[in-house]
C-alpha cells in the first residue's frame, strides 16, 4: 500500500491559508455589481454606471493577484447575461482592459491612486464607447448620455476602489 506524500506543516510565521470565501470575495462582488443593473430603477435617461466593471476594475488596480488573466471572461460572460448587452461584449472588452491593465503594470514601476483613477477613466470611456457600437447602431442619438453615463461612472470610481479596499481589509483580517 503506497503512502501519499505528507503535507508539508505550517511553520509558526507562515500566513494562514486563506478560506473558500475569501478567495471568492473578490469575484462575488464583481457579480453582485453586475447584479445592481436588475435593480427596478425608474429613470428618464439611463446613466446607471456599469458597476460589475467598476468593481473589476477596483479590485484588479488594487491587487493584482485577486485575478488571473482569464478571470475577466466569465465575469463578462455573467454581465452580458445579466445586463442585456450583446453576448460577448463584455467578455471582450474587459479582457482588453485586464491585457492593457497588465501592460501598463510591466512598464510602470510605481503607482499610486492618481495614476489608478487614469487608468480606470481610460478603461471605462473604452468600455462604454465601443460597447455602444456594440449594442446600438451609429445613427442612434445616444452619445450625450453616454457621455453623461462616462463621467458619472469615472467619478464615481473612487468611491468603489474605497469599497474595495474596505472589504479587502476585512477578508484580510478574517
Amino acid at each position: 500500500m503506497k503512502r501519499p506524500h505528507p503535507q508539508p506543516r505550517r511553520g509558526p510565521f507562515d500566513p494562514a491559508p486563506a478560506g473558500k470565501l475569501s478567495r471568492a470575495l473578490p469575484a462575488l462582488t464583481v457579480m453582485l455589481g453586475s447584479l445592481v443593473t436588475i435593480w427596478p430603477l425608474v429613470a428618464t435617461i439611463p446613466v446607471l454606471p456599469p458597476m460589475g466593471l467598476l468593481m473589476l476594475l477596483g479590485w484588479r488596480l488594487m491587487r493584482s493577484d485577486n485575478f488571473h488573466i482569464w478571470a475577466a471572461l466569465p465575469l463578462g460572460l455573467f454581465d452580458d447575461l445579466l445586463s442585456g448587452q450583446p453576448l460577448g461584449s463584455s467578455m471582450l472588452l474587459w479582457m482588453l482592459c485586464f491585457f492593457a491593465i497588465d501592460l501598463i503594470e510591466q512598464r510602470l514601476m510605481f503607482r499610486d491612486f492618481w495614476q489608478d483613477w487614469l487608468i480606470a477613466s481610460g478603461a471605462i470611456a473604452f468600455c462604454l464607447i465601443t460597447g455602444r457600437f456594440f449594442a446600438t447602431p451609429i445613427t442612434a442619438h445616444v452619445d450625450t448620455v453616454l457621455l453623461v453615463q462616462v463621467a458619472i461612472t469615472i467619478m464615481l470610481f473612487p468611491v468603489v476602489s474605497r469599497l474595495c479596499a474596505w472589504l479587502d481589509e476585512k477578508r484580510e483580517s478574517a
